[in-house]
């Protein structure tokens, strides 16, 4: 493998390195919402504040609105679920969800809309603008909108009295220096959303507890949620603590707020067990830590709060600090087709697996999401690996250095575990170059025949790609590397030239031959 890396990596005596100039949209969202937990619907509006960033001048906006996804078998998302056959359980039993009551103004003016003229994408709609927006503008844009929740069978809805609120309100597409990014909603493949700020209201009944991105800002409801949290957390074994409202009936209206994010979702169940901590940083900072569970005997959450310590903790040193003032975990409902799905601040767990190491794997992957999809906000769906590989990469060694175990491989010889971390990853990382790996990296995630050779392309073969360069360099520079590249990038959307680009400047070495092996298809060798 080392051999095979010289070869690879060629060193040269000078790096110039030049960003040209950047720039990025921003939004800043002011929602109202309402579940109706009896007919499984929401209520909403918002007033959108986007800011034009760009060189150029915008004569319209497209809009995600993604439970039209939902709507009936003839959308991008149904076509690529009954053509994929790991999916195909998924589809055994469902109902549909959808998007209506649109009525968008612009700067208070009624607004033209038209539908996407692909009819698959029924999820993507043109608003039109009566005036061009002019570069440094910003335009106010409002709208109504009723979403009826599909039962959960990806990523949004609802299942056994949990509601997952995912890609649930009207957003604007990201237009960036290569343009509009107007594409439909997909299960196999993730997103791209511009950063923005959110200010929203969450109407529930009063005896859910809510989990959502952002910090609470009724500070009765949080200081509840704080002092039963640390209750659960101080005694695990007890039969835990439940929430219990003030006001039994009737419903309450709950403030979150957060900046600088590109997603907002957010989670309700009656009866979930909260876990709550707190974590102290290298920097001293201190960050709220939460989990949300169902109450079950048999359950692996009680100490689900330390995993999430542990990877916040791993993942800032390793990588950079995160930003956020809030960290959260959230169980959802049995789903063996996905193990979780992140938003920034908040994750679902769906898959735990039957062992803590398996759970504590799984949440660390999905809170590392916080690093590379929030506060590094790479196009998901055009680079899958440079979200998933990238996350996969340290995943792994977090499992390898606290457990020696890999969630890929399941059980471990013995011989294998008794080895230190260092020797342990090397073996997994041997055992990973035997698994066939067909696809290249660099592809698109729709472009994938199956949602295995997108796994496979996405996750396990960018992070051996990524190790075989750290076998070569050492982990004191790969590390290096990876805290340049994050703070070059924290809050912006790196395109993998600026990755490559991050990792030269600090390495010192050209990794022109090296990018190529992401274009290369079956193993590197």
């Amino acid at each position: 493998m080392k051999k095979c890396l010289t070869f690879i990596l060629v060193i040269f005596s000078s790096i110039v390195f030049a960003q040209e100039k950047y720039w990025q949209q921003h939004v800043r969202y002011n929602i109202d919402v309402t579940l109706n937990d009896q007919d499984k619907s929401l209520k909403g509006f918002e007033k959108i504040v986007y800011k034009n960033n760009s060189p150029s001048s915008l004569n319209f906006i497209w809009f995600h609105i993604w439970p039209n996804a939902y709507k009936n078998e003839n959308t991008a998302l149904f076509h690529q679920l009954k053509n994929d056959t790991a999916r195909a359980k998924k589809m055994e039993k469902y109902t549909y969800g959808s998007i209506d009551g649109l009525n968008f103004k612009v700067n208070g003016k009624v607004a033209k809309t038209e539908a996407h003229p692909n009819p698959q994408y029924i999820d993507v709609i043109k608003l039109n603008l009566a005036t061009p927006l002019k570069s440094g503008d910003s335009v106010i844009i409002t709208t109504d909108f009723n979403v009826k929740l599909p039962s959960y069978f990806s990523r949004s809805g609802f299942a056994e009295g949990e509601f997952m609120v995912c890609q649930w309100y009207p957003k604007p597409a990201v237009f960036d220096k290569n343009g509009w990014h107007e594409f439909p909603y997909l299960d196999m493949g993730e997103y791209y959303s511009d950063y923005a700020s959110f200010n929203v209201n969450i109407t529930v009944p009063s005896s859910y507890v809510v989990g959502a991105t952002g910090v609470l800002q009724n500070a009765d409801e949080l200081a509840m949620y704080k002092q039963i949290g640390s209750k659960n957390v101080a005694d695990r074994k007890a039969k835990p603590i439940l929430y219990t409202p003030k006001i039994k009936t009737g419903v309450k209206k709950l403030n979150y707020k957060i900046d600088n994010v590109p997603d907002f979702a957010w989670f309700a169940d009656k009866g979930f067990v909260i876990q709550y901590d707190t974590l102290k940083l290298e920097s001293g900072r201190i960050v709220d830590a939460f989990t949300y569970y169902h109450d079950s005997d048999s359950t692996l959450w009680n100490y689900s709060i330390d995993y999430t310590k542990d990877a916040v903790k791993k993942y800032s040193k390793w990588i950079g600090e995160y930003e956020y003032p809030i960290v959260q975990v959230v169980e959802g409902p049995k789903n063996e087709s996905s193990g979780g799905m992140e938003y920034p601040t908040i994750t679902l767990i769906t898959s735990p697996g039957a062992k803590k190491e398996y759970l504590d794997g799984v949440i660390t992957h999905e809170i590392g999401h916080n690093w590379f999809m929030s506060m590094l906000g790479s196009n998901e769906r055009q680079y899958a690996w440079l979200d998933e590989g990238l996350n996969t990469f340290f995943q792994f060694r977090y499992e390898a250095e606290k457990y020696r175990a890999n969630s890929v491989f399941g059980d471990i010889p013995i011989e294998v575990q008794a080895l230190p971390a260092k020797e342990f990853l090397s073996s997994i990382y041997g055992a990973l170059s035997g698994i066939p790996m067909k696809s290249a990296i660099d592809i698109p995630s729709e472009k994938f025949a199956s949602s295995d050779d997108y796994s496979t392309a996405s996750y396990l073969k960018p992070a051996l790609w990524l190790y075989i360069l750290e076998n070569s360099v050492g982990r004191e520079k790969m590390d290096s590397a990876f805290q340049l590249y994050f703070k070059q990038w924290k809050g912006k959307h790196p395109q993998p030239e600026d990755f490559k680009a991050s990792l030269e400047q600090s390495l010192g070495i050209n990794l022109t031959r090296y990018f190529e092996l992401l274009k290369k298809e079956g193993k590197f060798e």
